[in-house]
Order: structure tokens, then sequence, then C-alpha cells
């Protein structure tokens, strides 16, 4: 079992940054991949990026890519989501989430056994 708690969202103008964390307790967390989904009103959850156990290897969704960063401290049970040049289209709840099978680096949100509550981001334009 994995406890994961997100944290950092808030309201921001947009062209301004935001830094979202994501705190796991638990099972080991150097044993999984780690994704940040995100979910707007209305519309279904949407990948946003995910990192490998180690951080050696990333993948982003096209819309986020070049403006945000996903990185993680194992020392430190950690997830970070870095957030630049934020639009009003990045508005949603942002998830953090768990899979167990290392180095697959899902797309799909199926594939993750474990979910915080999530944060809210609202960029204002």
């Amino acid at each position: 079992q994995v406890q994961l708690v997100e944290s950092g969202g808030g309201l921001v103008q947009a062209g301004g940054s935001l830094r979202l964390s994501c705190a796991a307790s638990g099972r080991t967390f150097g044993n999984y991949d780690m994704g940040w989904f995100r979910q707007a009103p209305g519309n279904d959850r949407e990948f946003v990026a995910t990192i490998n156990w180690n951080g050696r290897s990333t993948y982003y969704a096209d819309s986020v890519k070049g403006r945000f960063t996903i990185s993680r401290d194992n020392a430190k049970n950690m997830v970070y989501l870095q957030m630049n040049s934020l639009e009003p289209e990045d508005t949603a709840v942002y998830y953090c989430a768990a899979d167990y099978s290392v180095g697959r680096l899902s797309r799909r949100a199926d594939d993750y056994d474990y979910w915080g509550q999530g944060t809210q981001v609202t960029v204002a334009s």
C-alpha cells in the first residue's frame, strides 16, 4: 500500500509558474514509476508526465512538453512537477499516481495502482 499526498496547487496568472509536490509513504517508493495526471471539469483524466523508478527516464504529454518538468527524490519519497509558462488550458485538478510495474512509463491512468487526492491548479488569463 502506498499513500500519496499532493500539495502546491493554487491560483496563478497565465505565464506564471507553480511547483507541485507529491509525498509518498508506505511501501518502498523506489519500486514505483510515478506519474502526474490532471482532470478539468467535464473532461476525462489526462496524462501529464511520468518518471521511472530511478528518475533517469521521463515522458511528457505533447501539451506540456518543454513547459513542465517531472522529477523525484527517492531519499525523501517525493515527486515533483515544475510547471512553467502556465496557460489557462492547464487549469485542472492535478493527481499524483504510482505504478508498481517499474519501467513501463505508462500514459494510461488504468495502469497506475495508487492515487493521491488531487490539488487544484487554476490559471487566470
